[in-house]
């Protein structure tokens, strides 16, 4: 229900795109037929969300490879033993399938969560964070994984991404072609001519890297909130100071974590560090232990 919910919002936002789009082509002159229109509109939107889509579909196998994770079947010791019980445990309260549950082996302390639905979900833990932090400790960590699941945030994440893009595709073209179509103006009342083939694409990709960057922001900003409602998730599953006690161990311990925004770190706990908070995708550890203790009082 919750995928049928997002997909229907993202056609409605696309439906918007096409109709600011095609405004914007008229206020340019941009003149293109019924036909071609809805051919850019479809072709943006198929390399916007089509992409997204696989990833999602995908993530559990890629962060498997990525990672090496290990998934636990049957436990070998009592650390893999408590992993799958506590898991287990949180799934059935949240409400959820139980995940796979994994290992990998890394000195940074992290754990991360993914998957294409709900019930089909994947929940790993680094050694590097199985080594340094205390059973309450994991058990917050757990609970924000968990709660990342039970609110579909890789599916509504991974739409996002898909509507943006399509933002970014088709608003660059028209952009593009608004340029490109003034410049030939004025290339006809100057005399000269040739065409603007290799302007047209120059100025595409430009607006498509500041577009880019805008949609960037925009999905940065929502994984930021994602992780302060996983928070609160996991405070509600295991209790508010578990969840702070997690957050003070990943402060305790930032010597031994990654120091820039990596391919897979928004899944993860503990996200990298950025020239601007506004690039990261999670918000500051000081923040977060600070919204929980706004959120207890």
């Amino acid at each position: 229900m919750r995928i049928l919910l997002f997909i229907a919002m993202q056609v409605a936002v696309l439906v918007v795109v096409g109709i600011v789009g095609s405004i914007l082509m008229a206020v340019f002159g941009i003149k293109l037929s019924p036909g071609a229109y809805s051919g850019l509109f479809v072709m943006c939107a198929i390399f916007g969300c089509v992409g997204s889509m696989i990833s999602l579909f995908m993530s559990k196998t890629m962060c498997k490879t990525a990672y090496g994770v290990e998934i636990i079947t049957q436990p070998r010791n009592n650390a893999e033993a408590f992993l799958l019980n506590e898991v287990a445990s949180m799934a059935q309260r949240a409400g959820i399938g139980m995940p796979e549950v994994g290992i990998y082996h890394s000195a940074e302390p992290n754990a991360f969560a993914t998957g294409a639905s709900k019930d089909n979900a994947l929940v790993a833990v680094s050694t590097g964070l199985l080594n340094n932090m205390s059973q309450d400790e994991v058990r917050g960590v757990l609970g924000h994984e968990i709660s990342h699941i039970s609110n579909g945030d890789m599916v509504t994440m991974t739409l996002l991404q898909g509507v943006l893009n399509t933002f970014v595709y088709f608003f660059s073209y028209i952009a593009a072609q608004a340029v490109s179509g003034f410049m030939s103006r004025s290339d006809s009342e100057e005399g000269s001519s040739g065409g603007n083939f290799f302007v047209f694409y120059l100025v595409n990709s430009l607006f498509q890297i500041l577009f880019g960057i805008g949609a960037t922001l925009i999905s940065m900003w929502f994984s930021r909130y994602r992780e302060y409602r996983a928070d609160a998730g996991s405070a509600d599953l295991e209790g508010t100071q578990r969840m702070i006690g997690a957050l003070q161990a990943l402060q305790r311990m930032k010597s031994i974590t990654v120091q820039k925004e990596g391919q897979f770190s928004a899944l993860c706990i503990n996200g990298g560090v950025s020239v601007s908070e506004l690039f990261m995708s999670h918000p500051p550890l000081e923040k977060r232990i600070a919204a929980l203790r706004a959120r207890g009082r």
